[in-house]
């Protein structure tokens, strides 16, 4: 097991990460930064202070104690918004720009795909494809999707 760096990690009243390091110093307002958001998320995380240097390092997200573990994940999840695509409805041309309908685990939206190099091909199987916004959709498994969502996606890739 990974023994962190840190003495305490907490919310303060204002709900911000307040980190106590390993010699008793307080860091307000902690950020985490993960080191590799999409191919290992559970990896390599940096709990960075204001002014952007990092304050300590965790190899394993994982291997925290749960209270921890706890907060990480809820600031990350605030912080780290990136709809995972269930399966793909509709597109409104075969050709790109297109409007895709999607539906994600966060519901049904529409997005605008303006070339099929904003499909990034991350291996076994997922994709990440970026909307005209700048907004990010992960699709962690394209050879588990439906056969009619396959059948879209395999015209764009």
């Amino acid at each position: 097991m990974t023994t962190p760096t840190y003495q305490k990690l907490e919310r303060n009243a204002l709900g911000r990460l307040v980190l106590t390091d390993a010699a008793g110093t307080l860091h307000e307002a902690v950020v985490p930064v993960r080191a590799h958001p999409i191919s290992a998320p559970d990896e390599g995380l940096s709990l960075v202070g204001q002014d952007g240097h990092e304050l300590a390092w965790i190899d394993r997200l994982s291997a925290l104690p749960a209270p921890d573990r706890a907060l990480l994940e809820a600031e990350l999840a605030s912080r780290d918004f990136m709809p995972t695509i269930l399966s793909i409805k509709a597109v409104s041309t075969y050709s790109t720009p297109s409007q895709w309908t999607v539906q994600t685990d966060r519901g049904e939206t529409q997005f605008i795909l303006r070339t099929e190099e904003d499909i990034r091909r991350l291996g076994e199987g997922r994709l990440l494809i970026a909307s005209s916004h700048g907004l990010q959709l992960m699709l962690p498994d394209r050879f588990a999707l439906d056969k009619g969502s396959k059948k879209i996606l395999e015209r764009f890739l």
